[in-house]
């Protein structure tokens, strides 16, 4: 199994809980309420290690909140590695209103990083010789646009397959930088880059263009409720979404990038992937809050969806270096 690597440049606390009803002026009390991990990358580690994945979620992280996210994720053994910055790890919060079944999210805009500490993390990147590099989530302040251009060469020095999961300005600097092994937009993150509304058939032409245009080797695009496609250079795949009672879209994203990244780990075909992501995503919808996909979820999704793998018994994988 080839090793993972996952970048989190703005993680967070996730809080989560239920109120009865949220009403302004007056006190919103939570109960049951939940601490865990989060972040785009960070998400991605929990789901590929939940999978029985390798893999080490590389974060900046500062302050009391960034102690408490190595805490966090050193109680679901994921292996984290911090680079230190001055400002405080941010904390989010949602809420589920009991009486209306809506839910609430509050999510600060994070510390303000410099150039200097993205360089430490594109430096932790080019010191690896094997396996898959994930960068997933938003750009935090102060981050230069080319920030994930940046960790996308420093994959590139030893080959490493470089997959990203972002938006706005990041994302256009990495694809006009290029070398991106996988991207993972959602339908609303692939019309912003294109300007505008896409229908089914604009979806298409869009996520094959940047196949195309060699920049990117595939692009997995989300479509919520509409399932998903794949792009890559045999053309399009549509798969319809896994039908499932949907509490919660919170990690959906990110449930579906972790399983399709560890399938992709251990040399699974790439539309068994894509379909191991799909069911992924859908497991995580089933449940509430910010509570990623369960493996036993995961697989039970993906039999009954045609997934033709089993967790177990796979081929051992070539060296990715």
């Amino acid at each position: 199994m080839a090793p993972v690597l996952t970048i989190t440049l703005n993680p967070t606390i996730d809080v989560f809980g239920e109120a009865e009803k949220v009403r302004p002026t007056h006190k919103v009390r939570l109960t049951d309420a939940t601490y865990e991990p989060g972040g785009g990358g960070i998400n991605v580690a929990r789901v590929i290690s939940a999978l029985g994945g390798e893999v080490e979620a590389l974060s900046l992280a500062g302050g009391e909140m960034g102690a408490f996210l190595g805490r966090l994720l050193m109680a679901e053994n994921v292996s984290h590695r911090a680079i230190p910055i001055a400002g405080q790890t941010r904390v989010a919060l949602m809420v589920r209103e009991k009486a209306s079944g809506l839910e609430y999210r509050f999510l600060p805009e994070g510390p303000e990083v410099t150039a200097g500490e993205i360089d430490d993390c594109a430096a932790e990147v080019a010191r690896r010789t094997q396996g898959f590099v994930v960068a997933s989530g938003s750009l935090p302040r102060g981050a230069p646009a080319d920030s994930f251009a940046r960790l996308a060469k420093a994959a590139q020095r030893h080959a490493l397959p470089f997959v990203l999961d972002t938006s706005g300005a990041g994302l256009k600097a990495a694809l006009d930088h290029g070398g991106i092994f996988l991207l993972k937009p959602s339908r609303g993150e692939l019309e912003s880059y294109a300007g505008g509304g896409l229908d089914e058939h604009g979806l298409e032409a869009a996520a094959m263009a940047l196949v195309i245009s060699g920049k990117v080797k595939m692009v997995a695009v989300t479509l919520g409720a509409d399932g998903a496609l794949l792009a890559r250079k045999e053309g399009v795949l549509r798969l319809p979404a896994i039908p499932v009672p949907v509490r919660s879209a919170v990690g959906a994203g990110d449930s579906f990038l972790g399983a399709m990244v560890w399938a992709l780990s251990r040399e699974w075909p790439l539309e068994e992937a894509f379909r191991l992501g799909m069911a992924a995503g859908a497991a995580a919808t089933s449940n509430a809050g910010t509570t990623l996909c369960r493996r036993q979820d995961v697989f039970r999704l993906f039999g009954e969806a045609g997934g033709k793998h089993s967790p177990e018994g796979m081929p051992t994988p070539r060296n990715k270096a």
